[in-house]
C-alpha cells in the first residue's frame, strides 16, 4: 500500500469491466462500450480509434497495431499483426543509390502503408459484438465536437508538430500554433474518414477517395506508392512467443514486432541475484542496463519481418541468455553495441481492457514518432505513419527494405500468465524502451513484490544514444555510482515511457494501473 502522506495515485479496483489507458476520454468510452454489452475487444477498439484524437501526436488511423487477447473461458493467447508493408516498388538498394544510410525520417520513402484500420475492421468483425458503427461514434463525435488537449500532449506538441508539412500544420495547428493545454483540437477529416469506415468498412479506407488522398500526398513527394498496395493491405492472425521468468510467464507479440527482446532480457537476468539487490539503487540499474546493451544488440541483428527472421529461437535459446549473462561485468559499463541505422522512436499509445468473462485485450497502436512523417493527406488530414525508418538499408540485412516488406517494429503489447492462467494485460510505451520496460516492469512484481501501481511508478533508466538517462527519481547518490562504473549519466528532459496494467486477481476483482508520466487513468464499473 502507497504512502498516502505523500504524493502518488492508487489503483483501481472493479469487478465487473475495467480499462487502462493514457487519456481519460478514451477509458471512460471503452468503459462504457463495456456497460452497454460490448466485450473487451470492443472496448479497446472504440478507446484506441479515438485516442488518435485524444493525442493525435502519438497515434492515428495512418498507423499500425499490434495486439493481443483470449476468449472468453480461455487462456489461450492470440496474437493479431496490424502492421502494415512497405509499398511494392520500395527497395533500399534505390536508396543507396542516392547516398543514403538511413530511411529519411520525414520523406514519402519512410510512409509504410497503415495497417491498423484493418486490424481493427477484422477483430470487430471477428471478436467484437457491436458493430463498428457503434465502436466508432464516440471518436467520430469527438473529432467533430473537439477534445481539450491535456498536459503531456501539450508538452509534446511543440517538438514534434515541427516535423508536419503544410496540410499537416494545416489540419494540427490552432491558429498555426502549437495546441495549448485545455484548447479544443478538431479534427473534422477524420471524423468523416470514420464515418466512411462505420458504413462501409476498411474499404471506405483502402479503396476510393480517402486512398485517393493519401496516396497522392505521397506521390506528390516522390513516393513509389500506390493504391493497389493500400487495397492489398491485410492483417495477420499469428502466434505469440514466450518467455518464463521465475513463477511468471510472458507472453509478447512475435516479429516483427521487438516483443523477444524483452524474453531475452529476463531470461539474461536470471542469471543475477536481481532480488537481493535494492530495487533503485546502482547495482540493480546497472545489470539491467548492461543486459539491455547485449539483448538489443541481438533484436538489431535478428528481429525482422516474420518471414526474413531466421535466428527467433537462438535468440530465446537458455544458453545464448547464459553466454551473454557471462560478458556482464557487475562493477564496470561495456561499451555500447554500434547505433541502429533504422530510426526508433519514444513513444506511443497502449490501450488494455478486461471485461466481465474475463476477455483480456492488450493493444498498442502508433504512428511511430511525433506526428509520424508529418505528413498529412490533404482533404482528409490523415497523419501517414513513418515506420518505414524502422527499415534497415544494410545489403542482405534480415531488415533490409523491400516492397511488401513489414519493418522491424518497436510496439509490443504484453501479457501475463501465472500457472497457465491469464493474470496481467499490460504494455510499456516509450519507443526503443519498451522490452526495457516490459523486463522491468515485470521483475519489479517478481523480484520484489510490487503492487501493480507501484511497479509502474518505479523509477526508470535505459542506455540509449550512447547515453544512460536516469530519471529523477533515482538519488543523486546513485548517478554518481553509476558514473563511476563509466556510464555517461544524464538526466533526460521527458520521462521515460509510460504504462498500463490491469492485474486479474484469484478472487476475481480486477486492478487496474496507470503511469503518472501520462495523462490517463484506469476506469472500471
Amino acid at each position: 500500500m502507497r504512502d498516502f502522506h505523500k504524493p502518488g495515485r492508487s489503483a483501481v479496483y472493479a469487478s465487473n469491466g475495467m480499462c487502462a489507458t493514457s487519456h481519460p476520454l478514451a477509458a471512460k468510452v471503452a468503459v462504457d462500450i463495456l456497460s452497454r454489452g460490448g466485450n473487451a475487444m470492443d472496448a479497446a477498439i472504440a478507446g484506441a480509434v479515438l485516442l488518435g484524437i485524444c493525442e493525435p501526436q502519438m497515434t492515428g488511423i495512418g498507423g499500425d497495431c499490434f495486439v493481443l487477447y483470449n476468449l472468453p473461458g480461455s487462456d489461450q493467447i492470440h496474437a493479431l499483426n496490424g502492421s502494415g508493408r512497405a509499398p511494392a516498388a520500395a527497395k533500399a538498394a534505390d536508396l543507396r543509390a542516392r547516398g543514403l544510410s538511413a530511411v529519411p525520417l520525414n520523406g514519402p520513402e519512410a510512409v509504410t502503408i497503415p495497417g491498423a484500420v484493418d486490424a481493427f475492421c477484422h477483430l470487430s468483425e471477428t471478436v467484437g459484438r457491436l458493430g463498428l458503427d457503434a465502436l466508432l461514434a464516440p471518436a467520430i463525435h469527438y473529432a467533430e465536437e473537439g477534445v481539450p488537449v491535456a498536459p503531456r500532449v501539450a508538452f509534446d506538441w511543440p517538438i514534434a508538430g515541427k516535423s508536419l508539412n503544410a496540410d499537416g500544420r494545416r489540419h494540427y495547428m490552432i491558429d498555426g500554433q502549437p495546441a495549448r493545454v485545455g484548447q479544443i483540437f478538431r479534427a473534422p477529416g477524420q471524423a468523416e474518414v470514420l464515418r466512411r469506415i462505420a458504413r462501409d468498412g476498411r474499404k471506405a479506407f483502402y479503396e476510393g477517395e480517402v486512398a485517393q488522398d493519401m496516396v497522392g500526398a505521397l506521390t506528390a513527394l516522390g513516393g513509389v506508392h500506390t493504391e493497389q498496395d493500400f487495397a492489398a493491405t491485410r492483417c495477420t492472425p499469428t502466434d505469440p512467443v514466450g518467455g518464463q521468468y521465475k513463477h511468471m510467464d510472458l507472453l509478447e507479440h512475435p516479429p516483427n514486432g521487438q516483443g523477444a527482446t524483452a524474453i531475452l532480457m529476463l531470461n539474461i537476468l536470471k542469471h543475477f541475484d536481481i532480488s537481493g539487490m535494492a530495487p533503485f539503487g546502482s547495482q540493480r540499474a546497472h545489470i539491467e542496463t548492461e543486459v539491455a546493451k547485449l539483448a538489443y544488440d541481438a533484436r538489431n541483428r535478428f528481429i525482422a519481418d516474420a518471414d526474413h527472421t531466421s535466428r527467433l529461437q537462438h535468440m530465446l535459446a537458455p544458453e545464448t541468455a547464459a553466454k551473454l549473462a557471462a560478458l556482464i561485468d557487475p562493477k564496470r559499463a561495456m561499451p555500447s553495441a554500434a547505433p541502429l541505422t533504422e530510426s526508433v522512436h519514444k513513444d506511443t499509445i497502449y490501450i488494455t481492457v478486461v471485461d466481465k468473462d474475463r476477455m483480456a485485450v492488450s493493444l498498442i497502436y502508433s504512428i511511430f514518432h511525433g506526428f509520424g512523417s508529418g505528413i498529412a493527406s490533404p482533404k482528409f488530414g490523415i497523419l501517414l505513419q513513418n515506420r518505414g525508418a524502422g527499415f534497415s538499408l544494410t545489403e542482405g540485412h534480415a531488415n533490409e527494405m523491400l516492397g511488401g516488406k513489414r519493418p522491424m517494429h518497436t510496439i509490443i503489447p504484453g501479457m501475463l500468465k501465472q500457472d497457465g492462467r491469464v493474470v496481467m494485460p499490460f504494455g510499456v510505451m516509450g519507443g526503443a524502451y519498451q522490452p526495457n520496460g516490459h523486463a522491468r516492469f515485470v521483475s519489479n512484481l517478481v523480484d520484489f513484490g510490487m503492487e501493480p501501481q507501484d511497479a509502474i511508478d518505479a523509477p526508470r533508466a535505459f542506455c540509449d544514444a550512447g547515453e544512460m538517462r536516469v530519471e529523477r527519481g533515482y538519488a543523486d547518490s546513485v548517478r554518481q555510482e553509476l558514473a563511476d562504473m563509466g556510464h555517461n549519466v544524464v538526466t533526460p528532459e521527458q520521462p521515460i515511457g509510460g504504462a498500463q496494467a490491469i492485474l486479474i486477481r484469484e478472487d476475481g476483482v480486477l486492478e487496474g494501473a496507470s503511469d503518472p508520466r501520462k495523462d490517463g487513468c484506469a476506469l472500471g464499473y
